[in-house]
């Protein structure tokens, strides 16, 4: 449904016209639209989605850590700093989307890192990671800003990847997208009894025979190659990677061979709808205030919306992880 939604959603096309496309009908103008512009973008914002919420309910299992996610563990804001510098040194751009991959996934690991030093021997303790994320975002946070002092023709891609789009994209970031999104998620799935090992703590995953330091080594891996992949793709979608896994969990179970799969089926959801929730409410403001050129970003209503879910997660009795 939210799929349907997606496709006729956009502006310039009826609900109707779209359909009749669908269906062999429709000009060339309109066929272009719907098959080169409105479908690769439905399809990348399922990846993305899926991408981001395996990489959350990776990050929270490995670090048991249920405040743990890509935008508060400095993996997202590293890979925005890794696109942003790529492209300010002209290595990657829009138009050279696995560049901007392979930039965003070594700024993630960066910023993942930095995070894991600072953390220290307190990063099992989820209050001082959650803290330690903080800073760590913030200060990527100002290393974009500098980048963007530099560069300010760049102004333009830090917003995008800054707030979050799936504006213009079209069937290459796709075709890029889905392999990587496949492989890295496969890898999560299959190493789904390790971080429920890892759930229960060290001392009971070493028990158990398993090297807790090379199953989160291999865990965080995994989690910073999705939000990398996601990042290249769409730009940072707040609160995608922290809330949804809960929503996963709470709906597929705390089986990790369910609910890794879930959550990549829950964040494809959630993004495709907020995508299609903010193309018709694009639409209703432009008639609005008589603006054809305005456009609100997935991003920005992901971020509203997951800031009020948080807001009210907040005041319900808190559970252990």
């Amino acid at each position: 449904m939210c799929a349907a939604v997606e496709v006729v959603a956009g502006r310039g096309m009826s609900p109707g016209t779209v359909w009749g496309v669908l269906n062999g009908g429709g000009d060339a103008t309109e066929r272009h639209i719907v098959f080169q512009l409105r479908l690769p973008r439905l399809l990348v914002a399922l990846g993305a989605g899926a991408c981001l919420a395996v990489a959350g309910l990776v990050l929270q299992s490995a670090l048991r850590n249920p405040l743990a996610g890509p935008e508060v563990t400095g993996v997202t804001p590293g890979a925005v700093l890794g696109a942003v510098t790529a492209t300010a040194l002209g290595l990657a751009g829009w138009d050279s989307p696995l560049a901007v991959v392979l930039a965003a996934c070594a700024g993630g690991c960066a910023g993942a890192a930095l995070l894991w030093l600072l953390a220290g021997r307190g990063r099992g303790d989820p209050a001082q990671t959650a803290v330690h994320g903080v800073l760590v975002s913030a200060v990527l946070g100002g290393l974009t800003a500098m980048v963007l002092l530099v560069e300010p023709g760049e102004l333009g891609s830090v917003v995008q990847w800054l707030v979050g789009t799936t504006e213009g994209r079209v069937w290459e970031h796709w075709h890029l997208l889905w392999p990587w999104a496949l492989v890295w998620g496969v890898a999560a799935w299959l190493l789904a009894g390790p971080l429920t090992l890892l759930r229960c703590g060290d001392d009971i995953a070493l028990a158990a025979g398993l090297s807790a330091r090379r199953a989160r080594t291999l865990a965080l891996l995994c989690a910073v190659a999705l939000t990398a992949g996601a990042v290249a793709a769409v730009g940072a979608l707040g609160f995608i990677g922290l809330l949804v896994p809960h929503l996963a969990v709470a709906v597929f179970g705390a089986d990790l061979r369910r609910s890794l799969p879930g959550a990549a089926l829950t964040g494809a959801v959630v993004v495709c709808g907020a995508d299609a929730a903010a193309q018709l409410s694009s639409r209703l403001l432009a008639t609005a205030l008589d603006s054809g050129r305005l456009t609100l970003p997935v991003g920005a209503l992901t971020a509203c919306l997951g800031a009020a879910l948080l807001l009210v997660v907040r005041r319900t009795p808190s559970r252990t992880f």
